[in-house]
């Protein structure tokens, strides 16, 4: 993304940690088998999330028993994960600072590096480049993302109004173009592009916090007013029984590292 630096990657997610832990989904359970199968993860290897937030996905992978490193920059998501509870006998991941172009992290530390949700907010090349110094030979990267689909009509209606705020077309542009460094990269070979479908059960007040717990959504308060009125709208045209359910598509993109 050309832009990145105007877009401050890194300083809109603050204030938004709670809202984000609450609200946003998960990854399908089929995404991290497809991972844990591919990149060979068991209770002895090393998986680094990288701009992992407040730690949705590298919480999946602890309940799966592989030991986590989650490397976000912003304090805020980072405290965040920190506080999110997990099951007793589950490997707690290890959060730190750090960024996806200098994690801090020792050479050679991970069997898989993950960027979850997260890819369209790094300089690719430099990222790229320390995601092959730290993994370990024949290690993985891993981008995985979930995006509305449309196809649904009431997606398509949610989308709608996610996209009528400034900045929406270039980020949702971006994350839809995210796979495609890590697949030219002469730095990882063999590598691939999986789809997986998955969905979102949602009460009026969890629709309108994953709107807003976007980093594009309004803040003034008078276009906030404006924007849940807007979705207030919608989820009332959709919900059967008080819930409507969002639709995603899942995408994976993984390759190994070369060399």
């Amino acid at each position: 993304m050309s832009d990145l630096p105007q877009m401050n990657p890194t300083g809109r997610f603050t204030g938004l940690a709670e809202g984000y832990a609450r609200h946003r989904p998960e990854y399908p359970a089929d995404a991290i088998d497809c991972i844990i199968k591919q990149c060979g993860l068991g209770l002895a290897s090393v998986l680094v999330d990288v701009g992992s937030g407040t730690g949705i996905a590298s919480r999946q992978f602890a309940r799966r028993g592989i030991p986590v490193i989650g490397v976000e920059p912003n304090e805020e998501m980072r405290r965040q994960a920190s506080r999110e509870s997990m099951e007793p006998g589950i490997p707690v991941p290890e959060y730190r600072a750090g960024r996806a172009e200098a994690t801090g992290l020792p050479d050679g530390t991970a069997d898989a590096v993950l960027a979850a949700q997260a890819f369209h907010w790094f300089d690719p090349e430099p990222t790229l480049r320390e995601f092959h110094r730290i993994l370990k030979p024949a290690g993985w990267a891993v981008i995985l993302w979930n995006e509305r689909d449309e196809a649904d009509a009431f997606s398509a209606a949610y989308g709608k109004i996610i996209r009528s705020t400034p900045q929406a077309a270039l980020t949702e542009s971006g994350r839809r173009r995210m796979g495609e460094p890590l697949l030219a990269s002469p730095l990882f070979a063999d590598g691939s592009t999986n789809r997986f479908t998955h969905q979102q059960e949602l009460d009026e007040e969890g629709m309108v916090g994953r709107a807003l717990s976007v980093s594009y959504a309004p803040r003034e308060p008078n276009a906030v007013v404006a924007f849940t009125a807007a979705l207030g709208e919608v989820f009332a045209r959709f919900a059967q029984n008080g819930r409507v359910v969002l639709q995603y598509q899942t995408t994976l993109v993984m390759a190994k590292r070369a060399g």
